[in-house]
């Protein structure tokens, strides 16, 4: 008989994060894939060349909606990714801002508006709420990608190297494995950043213990082990962690919505949030990991320390 994957001695249902650690698929792979996120220095001059190609692929994007629209009211035909793509040529022929852009660029920018009108239709016959796809505002639009590296899009010596562009410095944290695939510029609100999604990427899994556990992030204490132990918050001044967003939250509020400032205030306080958000992630994960290996220690025997005790003292 199969044990079930979580049995806390404290049964609290609110926000329940259960770490899982056997599964005979996971052990079986030996390669995955992977994206690395790494920040880009431009400088201005290629900043303002990266924000020009976000533009116009924002403005290839809604003119291709408003052509699928339009020729679904007229005619009541439903044009398809591959009767768009055919039409790149003459675009690119007649416009030249539009011929300054990669093909894959654009390609992929067709490719986005299929996949919203694919997961439309599956929504409205799934009998959901459709929500229909839009026009994308300058806000809305962050991202374009190269589908091939090597065409249009290359690293050379530690420097991303774009087509129309030039060369970029990147700044890595750590090194490249697998082959890459795809790279993805996107833009937030912190500054510009690559993203390269690399195939046969080597996986690393932890070995297993035999024993699975769980942990519960309330609100009066940090968080529950699946013993009913409870773990004080992360050390450091929390508060002051949180002064920085809050702060900036609290002014961008006092502004009129849809303002400049508005807008500026809501974007700077875009990155304290996410790095609040990703301590405590990462905290909860470091928690559960540790819990792991100490019901590891208590219930596995090991050859280098024979005086550890088999089961978990009383």
């Amino acid at each position: 008989m199969r044990r079930p994957w979580f049995e806390p001695a404290v049964l609290v249902f609110y926000r329940c994060r259960a770490a899982r650690w056997e599964d005979s698929r996971m052990s079986e792979q030996t390669t995955c894939r992977k994206t690395y996120k790494e920040k880009l220095r431009p400088t201005p001059a290629q900043a303002r060349a990266l924000a020009a190609v976000l533009w116009r692929c924002r403005t290839l994007s809604n003119t291709a909606l408003e052509q699928r629209i339009a020729a679904w009211e007229r005619c009541h035909i439903c044009l398809t990714r591959s009767q768009q793509e055919a039409e790149l040529k003459d675009i690119r022929a007649e416009c030249p801002d539009s011929a300054a852009l990669h093909s894959h660029v654009l390609q992929d920018v067709l490719a986005r508006l299929d996949k919203t009108y694919q997961a439309f239709f599956r929504r409205l016959a799934a009998g959901e709420k459709p929500g229909f796809p839009r026009l994308q505002g300058k806000d809305r639009y962050h991202s374009f990608t190269y589908n091939e590296v090597g065409n249009g899009a290359r690293l050379d010596n530690g420097a991303l190297v774009l087509s129309t562009i030039g060369r970029i410095a990147v700044r890595w944290s750590r090194p490249v494995q697998g082959t890459i695939k795809t790279v993805t510029v996107s833009r937030e609100a912190d500054g510009w950043y690559v993203c390269c999604s690399c195939a046969g990427v080597p996986t690393q899994p932890l070995p297993l213990s035999g024993h699975e556990t769980g942990i519960d992030v309330g609100l009066k204490v940090f968080l529950i082990t699946a013993e009913g132990e409870p773990t004080s918050p992360p050390k450091g001044n929390r508060l002051r962690t949180l002064a920085t967003p809050a702060r900036l939250s609290g002014r961008s509020r006092k502004r009129s919505s849809g303002s400049p400032a508005a807008r500026r205030g809501a974007s700077g306080a875009e990155k304290p949030w996410r790095c609040v958000r990703r301590s405590i992630s990462m905290c909860a994960d470091s928690a559960a990991i540790s819990t792991i290996r100490r019901r590891s220690r208590w219930c596995v025997p090991t050859t280098r320390s024979p005086s550890r005790p088999s089961k978990p003292p009383t």
